[in-house]
């Protein structure tokens, strides 16, 4: 058997442990994607008789990469810009 503690803190109103047998990697690795676990405390996974703290682990596989603008992007970018500042030229 294997599942996922998933320990989220709440601050003064205390701590909620997440634990769902059912529940895979990728879908607490999804839950933490989406923003719907925030403010977690820690993840372990258990199985069968060991524990793993695999907290930074989710949490670098949930994160999203970081996509750097095209050319396309950029040019697109600089026409808009130079669109807006004609908006504000005198007439």
């Amino acid at each position: 058997m294997q599942y996922f503690v998933v320990m989220i803190d709440y601050g003064r109103r205390g701590r909620e442990a997440i634990v769902d047998p059912e529940l895979t990697r990728r879908e607490v690795v999804s839950r933490v994607a989406s923003g719907e676990y925030t403010n977690i405390s820690f993840i372990h996974e258990i199985a069968e008789r060991s524990v793993e703290d695999v907290t930074d682990d989710i949490l670098a596989e949930a994160a999203l990469p970081e996509i750097l603008p095209t050319g396309a992007d950029l040019q697109a970018n600089t026409q808009d810009h130079v669109r807006d500042l004609r908006k504000h030229e005198p007439v």
